[in-house]
């Protein structure tokens, strides 16, 4: 038993248990401290991962040699790809997993890493010196001396749990409260504040009528979040089903709404916009008579389901009565009533892009304690933080990933530039540059930076090696593979494509939006051929080959744009600049400025109240 580690990850949630894999497979002697070790990786909402833009983050911390996909492959019970029908930059995979055995497919994997270490026990104290971290104290009494340390403590710093009236001390139900870290925070002064989240009821399925609901399947093809080559462990696929509240339903929340912790003042924290609860939807929608409800089951072999849409914070009677108003719920039994948690953050504003605190050396923030929601977003923030805290300990640069690269490039900036009055949640729209960033080719932006790092291994970077060669192949096939009228007409007609009225190259079929690949290559035996000479993983590949193909004009495009704003990134600001000397600048971009010292001319350009005449004095100072 040692006590002194390179690197101490405080919580084992989404983002401490990617911060700790990183940070012990790179090499870093960690240890991981969590209050419960039956609780590693529980998934405290919706039993899913992925989703709008999520997905897309999921399969960057995968392309990175995070451990979120493979574990999510390994417990899946159902499987879709949103928004097939737009354009590839917005398709985005999400999976249903089994709560339980996610859980213990984390548990299993921290335990194989050998300079990984777990500790049961709650932090109370951070123990600082020279304004550098050195270690934590536990409520045991422990003390483990580290070189950094990461928190990732969720909603557990003062916890406080709603149900109606009845108010409880915890960071999940059943669990307790993490008291002392914000207090010693605030004391060295960090900016502490308040945010809330809910979660919905879970319910007794045999309680349920399903045949008053929809059935919504998962996609039967073939499909993962993971780059590696395997099969995921075939669990049994699960439907999730579809229903709607009703009038009756409304008039019974609104009836309650006194009573309601989130409109008769108790709750005084900033909630989610984009996961409202029941109440706050029939307040902010008065005039929808009904809104949609998802039963997602918590696993294969338990009849327990999560019922998203319906997150709350009204008493219990009132969560049932209105439930048993919705036909499907008439004879409903639940395992436990929705409730809101209020829980202290931290303005993400104080950290660096590496999310290392600019106040307190080598003390690392990640996940909900910097003002984010889900689990995918935390998952990112740990794995850079276990990355940068193992970078710190044994030398190196900063990894930081920039918004033309990756969807976590976006979160973390956002995040440290523009900070949070909300918890943030990330969608499409938030990146600028979404048709680079598609969830099919995260491993070719990212899996090379990170086999530099040593964090993705060889077997990896070999197969991201083969998966460029096989789509190099594919298209250089169909740019130099002639196809003549009379060998293809008949077909296309029968496909409803105009026929050819001279020989083309197979590309230009390709790029004919009735037309795909596997279309082709149906009626075309050499292109069928050469597809077949693919080793591995050959759908993701000529998925991904087709859409470099039909979307070649606009992906180089903004390619061009993200390379002429990319320049601005390499024009570094001094940390000790005095931007209340300089003039010329705003009042508003002094103040800004000052309070978030970005770390280059592009980041200062993000921040809200900086204007470009305030950018251009900058560049004047900089001289250029």
């Amino acid at each position: 038993m040692t006590f002194h580690y390179d690197i101490i990850v405080v919580g084992a949630g989404h983002a401490g248990c990617d911060a700790a894999a990183a940070a012990s497979n790179l090499g870093s002697q960690t240890l991981l401290i969590t209050m419960d070790m039956n609780k590693i990786g529980q998934m405290s909402c919706n039993p899913a991962v992925g989703g709008i833009a999520k997905g897309q983050i999921v399969r960057e911390i995968d392309a990175l040699g995070g451990q979120m996909g493979i574990i999510t492959d390994q417990t899946a019970i159902q499987f879709r790809m949103l928004n097939r029908s737009k354009g590839p930059a917005m398709w985005s995979p999400r999976s249903q997993s089994d709560r339980g055995q996610f859980i213990g497919k984390w548990r299993e994997t921290l335990d194989s890493i050998d300079n990984l270490a777990i500790w049961q026990d709650t932090v109370t104290q951070l123990l600082i010196q020279d304004n550098s971290v050195i270690g934590v104290k536990t409520a045991l009494g422990v003390e483990f001396r580290a070189k950094a340390v990461i928190l990732t403590v969720g909603t557990f710093l003062n916890g406080l749990l709603h149900i109606g009236k009845t108010q409880l001390s915890g960071g999940r139900i059943s669990e307790p409260a993490s008291f002392g870290i914000t207090d010693q925070l605030v004391d060295l002064g960090f900016e502490a504040e308040r945010m809330k989240t809910g979660t919905p009821v879970r319910i007794d399925g045999k309680s349920i009528d399903f045949s008053l609901t929809e059935e919504q399947k998962g996609e039967s093809d073939f499909h993962k979040f993971s780059y590696l080559n395997f099969t995921p462990r075939p669990l049994k696929q699960l439907s999730c089903w579809t229903l709607y509240t009703n009038e009756e339903c409304h008039a019974i929340l609104r009836n309650g709404l006194p009573e309601s912790p989130l409109f008769n003042g108790q709750i005084k924290s900033i909630g989610p916009r984009y996961c409202p609860s029941i109440e706050t939807k029939i307040v902010t929608f008065a005039n929808k008579t009904q809104h949609q409800l998802f039963l997602e089951p918590e696993g294969e072999n338990t009849r327990e389901y999560y019922l998203n849409g319906f997150s709350s914070s009204l008493p219990l009677h009132i969560q049932l009565e209105a439930l048993k108003k919705i036909p499907a719920l008439k004879n409903v039994r639940i395992y436990r009533p929705g409730y809101a948690i209020e829980y202290d953050f931290f303005s993400p504003t104080q950290l660096h892009s590496s999310l290392e605190t600019k106040r307190i050396h080598n003390l690392f923030f990640a996940g909900q304690i910097n003002g984010t929601t889900g689990y995918e977003e935390a998952g990112a923030q740990g794995l850079i933080a276990g990355i940068n805290a193992h970078i710190n300990v044994h030398g190196g640069n900063p990894f930081v990933l920039g918004r033309n690269e990756a969807y976590i490039g976006v979160l973390i900036d956002d995040l440290v530039t523009k900070g949070v009055d909300e918890p943030y949640r990330m969608f499409t729209s938030r990146a600028e540059y979404r048709i680079l960033l598609r969830q099919d080719d995260a491993d070719m932006r990212l899996t090379e930076k990170s086999h530099q790092l040593g964090l993705a291994d060889n077997h990896r970077y070999q197969l991201l090696t083969e998966k460029k060669r096989s789509i190099k192949r594919i298209i250089d096939f169909t740019r130099n593979h002639s196809i003549k009228p009379e060998s293809v007409n008949s077909i296309l007609e029968a496909l409803g494509t105009r026929p050819l009225r001279h020989g083309v190259k197979l590309i230009d079929l390709i790029l004919r939006p009735q037309l795909n690949i596997e279309k082709i290559a149906d009626f075309i035996p050499a292109f069928r051929e050469e597809l077949d000479k693919i080793p591995n993983r050959k759908e993701e590949i000529v998925e991904a080959a087709e859409i470099r193909i039909k979307y070649e004009g606009y992906i180089e495009r903004e390619k061009i744009i993200a390379e002429k704003i990319s320049r601005l990134e390499n024009v570094k600001l001094r940390a000790d600049i005095d931007y209340y000397s300089l003039q010329s600048l705003s009042t508003e971009a002094k103040q800004k400025l000052t309070k978030i010292k970005p770390e280059t001319i592009a980041q200062a350009s993000r921040i809200p109240g900086v204007s470009p005449n305030d950018i251009n004095v900058l560049l004047v100072l900089m001289g250029r």
